[in-house]
């Protein structure tokens, strides 16, 4: 399931997972780390929502 950011519109793709923070593809909404931030605009995981 892909989650997107409250904030501004990022969509957190576990198939890709953020490679820019070291998050493999595969990585899943729910085991992100507790510290993961958008990568866009650097809310924490509290402020996504899930997408179908």
């Amino acid at each position: 399931m892909k989650y997107v950011c409250d904030m501004c519109g990022y969509i957190y793709d576990p198939a890709q997972g953020d490679p820019d923070s070291g998050i493999e593809p595969g990585t899943t909404f729910e085991n992100l780390p507790d510290d993961w931030v958008c990568p866009e605009c650097g809310v924490g995981k509290g402020d996504f929502s899930p997408v179908d």
